[in-house]
């Protein structure tokens, strides 16, 4: 970034990170990593015993290790996978654009939590899916595109996405005491 000075870098185009990777004219780079990291996730969380370990630290860390679980481990493991995500994001990113400025992803933090949130996973932990995520984070980008299609401003995208949160939350919570309830 100060070599550049977060000036546009001519040579780099939307080709330049997977060049001749994908032949699919039309469909941007970013949707079929996007595909690929959301089946291998999905697989992974489903299907593996690592994927059921994540769950049950996420639902009881307490109770995973007393299960037998290194929970340090699937800890250290799942923030590693989370950077290389991160960092796999800042690519797409620094393609997209043709620089590498850290403001370039300012905000995405919100609507990431609003993602999974909206998706079904419960911000108590232990439930959630990346199939519902990755609908969550579709949800989030069509509403983010009604938004600017409509002009509204910055400020006001904010509260709606906050609303969105607190009424995916509450209903949440309100699924919760039916199904207690039963």
């Amino acid at each position: 970034i100060p070599l550049a000075n977060s000036t546009p870098f001519d040579w780099l185009g939307t080709g330049y990170l997977f060049p001749g990777l994908f032949g699919m004219p039309g469909i941007p780079y970013a949707v079929l990593v996007m595909a690929v990291v959301v089946i291998v996730f999905a697989i992974v969380l489903g299907r593996t015993p690592y994927g059921r370990y994540v769950l049950a630290l996420g639902g009881n860390e307490e109770a995973a290790r007393l299960a037998g679980i290194d929970t340090g481990r699937v800890k250290t493991l799942v923030y590693v996978i989370s950077g290389g995500c991160a960092a796999l994001a800042g690519l797409l990113l620094v393609a997209r654009f043709g620089s590498g400025a850290p403001q370039n992803g300012t905000g995405y933090e919100l609507q990431a939590i609003a993602a999974v949130v909206v998706g079904g996973t419960s911000l108590m932990g232990g439930r959630g899916t990346i199939v519902g995520t990755f609908f969550g984070a579709l949800l989030i980008g069509v509403l983010n595109n009604v938004m600017n299609l409509l002009r509204v401003e910055s400020y006001t995208q904010l509260i709606v996405l906050g609303a969105v949160i607190l009424l995916a939350v509450v209903l949440d919570q309100l699924r919760k005491v039916y199904l207690a309830a039963r």
